[in-house]
């Protein structure tokens, strides 16, 4: 018996409509290969039953055909959540067969609007900054050419304001604010012929740049951070700015890492190191730098490789003195930030029992005024205890980890509350899995 799917058109001919027929959706094969993610069946099935082959999925989900055929022999499997919802929308299945959130295509239509793109971003180009409202044009026209020392050291302030509120809370709501302090500079940039003071006023463009990168990237919108990322490298290009390169390189790998790229990522991440290599980078930058490789080999799932690269950031991180000079953008990279992180590149290479540790003892350590980062690390702790099989330590971690969710403005926390409340799935019988699962219904709607 064939099961039909609300909202999604029965079209017989596969090339009449973007994504799967849904007589193939309601098919109950389908349905049950789609609860439990097996995207070896949901692949083989479009395949065979709806007309899609590789090539055709491969250009639907953004994949490559070599990645869609070794998933259709069943290696290897499909769990990065980015990828998960290029698949829901790629094919066209309904956001409640993978357990995720109706896609945005799946509601009534709405009237078309004029979406922003990379290209007409008005803070993204220095050379042709756009007025950007009357508050911006008000303080470029106070500011005039008048750059000084207490102008810069005003403006390196708030930015490292920006960094604290952004640790905090995430970046949502900060995003206006950062957007506007980039066209300010990049206003009085044009406007100034002082080398020092151009020079001082790039470096500061560009960590606008990258920070507004960042606000999107956390808000899960990849191409527009991307864009951000970009012009943040020009800008350090305009000064040498070597060791910030580094920088908006490892945000980039970071990036590639949650789109589930991980050879992008490593790629990145060993471009940074050689550009920090260029100008004497710090032992603190570097074994940063090391664990962002790491990162992009866990995901890979390269055992070897990202026990090396944990190996070069905890040999980096020892060598770091009191005379070091870290610029101010890496100094969060301390002890706790190290700890944790290796227990996080761990616990996604698939060794829960050495991750667990590692991730509670940085979690004692850590500020209590990080609500994004300890969000995204309790997740983490609960994470390995239920692959651990512990699954009511999970949920009571898990529990934790929404309280603090429900403090920051973060799409990238809840992604990955979405993604352990799928996780659940095996326990979702016991009460304390039930209760947890309705609370994530509720903040994630």
């Amino acid at each position: 018996m064939i099961f039909p799917v609300l909202g999604v058109p029965d079209m017989t001919d596969s090339t009449a409509s973007p994504g799967l027929p849904g007589r193939l959706l309601g098919d109950p094969e389908m349905i049950a290969a789609c609860a439990v993610r097996d995207f070896a069946v949901v692949f083989q099935l479009a395949k065979r039953k709806g007309g899609f082959h590789p090539s055709r999925i491969a250009r639907a989900c953004e994949l490559t055909p070599s990645r869609v055929g070794e998933v259709m022999k069943g290696k290897p499997k499909i769990t990065n959540i980015a990828v998960i919802e290029r698949i829901a929308d790629g094919l066209r299945i309904p956001g409640h067969m993978l357990g995720l959130a109706a896609r945005s295509w799946e509601q009534p239509a709405l009237p078309p609007q004029r979406q922003p793109t990379a290209e007409v971003l008005p803070a993204l180009r220095v050379e042709n900054p756009s007025s950007g409202g009357e508050l911006d044009e008000i303080l470029a026209i106070a500011a005039g050419t008048r750059v000084t020392p207490t102008v810069l050291r005003s403006l390196q302030a708030s930015i490292e304001d920006y960094w604290r509120r952004d640790d905090e809370h995430g970046g949502e709501a900060l995003r206006p604010a950062v957007i506007g302090q980039l066209r300010y500079v990049t206003g009085i940039l044009r406007d100034t012929a002082d080398p020092n003071h151009r020079h001082s006023l790039h470096g500061i463009a560009g960590e606008l740049a990258r920070l507004t990168g960042w606000t999107y990237f956390d808000a899960r919108q990849y191409s527009t951070g991307r864009a951000y990322f970009t012009q943040a490298l020009r800008l350090a290009r305009e000064i040498d700015d070597r060791p910030f390169i580094a920088n908006v390189l490892a945000c980039l790998s970071l990036q590639a890492t949650y789109q589930d790229k991980p050879q992008d990522a490593i790629t990145l991440a060993r471009a940074a190191q050689d550009n920090a290599c260029i100008d004497g980078a710090t032992p603190r930058l570097l074994a940063m730098l090391s664990m962002r490789e790491a990162f992009g080999h866990a995901s890979a799932h390269n055992k070897e490789s990202t026990h090396r690269a944990l190996g070069d950031a905890h040999r980096h991180f020892e060598r770091i003195g009191q005379g070091d000079e870290d610029p101010a953008w890496v100094q969060y990279f301390d002890r706790t930030k190290l700890t944790v992180d290796t227990g996080i590149a761990l616990g996604q290479l698939g060794d829960p029992t050495a991750a667990e540790p590692l991730i509670a003892d940085a979690l004692r350590t850590e500020p209590a005024t990080n609500l994004r980062g300890r969000a995204f690390h309790t997740f983490w702790l609960a994470r390995t205890q239920l692959d651990r099989g512990d699954a009511e330590s999970a949920c009571a971690t898990a529990s934790q980890a929404l309280d603090l969710a429900a403090a920051v403005d973060s799409p990238r926390v809840a992604a990955h509350l979405q993604e352990f409340r799928h996780l659940l799935r095996p326990y979702r019988a016991a009460p304390a899995a039930v209760d947890l699962i309705g609370r994530i219904n509720e903040l994630t709607g």
